[in-house]
């Protein structure tokens, strides 16, 4: 299981102390004992402690994914079942993957369907995804978290 911690800042329009954001995600480090992450924009910032279970290069967050000009953030704890399912309908749309993780899948998944992705989504989730582009924040959880 992982853990996500991060915050928005409308007010400040520079990043605050990042040993805030590492100490918040230090207090998950039960969940996430293998590896930790951090991103940092003007805006908002995100935190990830992971515990890998699939793809440990290719699913390190928080996972970063640039589609023309705009620019996704996504944290992320979950499974989705149907992953190799979506993979392929993604693929066949023209997307490219870099590794084999879900985190990757799912944040492409909103890239092409924006908040109608979760419809598609077979699995256990909860996540965040910054969109620097809009400064938006999206989140979901799965019918049953």
């Amino acid at each position: 299981m992982c853990g996500i911690t991060g915050w928005i800042d409308r007010e400040i329009q520079q990043p605050r102390d990042r040993a805030i954001l590492e100490n918040m995600t230090a207090t998950l480090t039960n969940r996430g004992p293998d590896a930790e992450g951090y991103w940092y924009s003007n805006r908002a910032a995100l935190g990830h402690r992971r515990l890998t279970v699939v793809d440990p290069e290719g699913g390190a967050q928080p996972m970063v994914r640039t589609q023309g000009d705009r620019t996704y953030v996504i944290v992320y704890n979950g499974e989705l079942y149907n992953t190799p399912e979506l993979r392929q309908e993604l693929a066949y749309r023209g997307y490219t993957f870099r590794g084999h993780s879900d985190t990757e899948v799912l944040l492409t998944s909103y890239i092409e369907w924006g908040a109608k992705c979760v419809e598609k989504f077979n699995g256990i989730f909860a996540f965040g995804i910054w969109s620097e582009a809009d400064q938006s924040l999206f989140m979901a959880r799965d019918a049953w978290a």
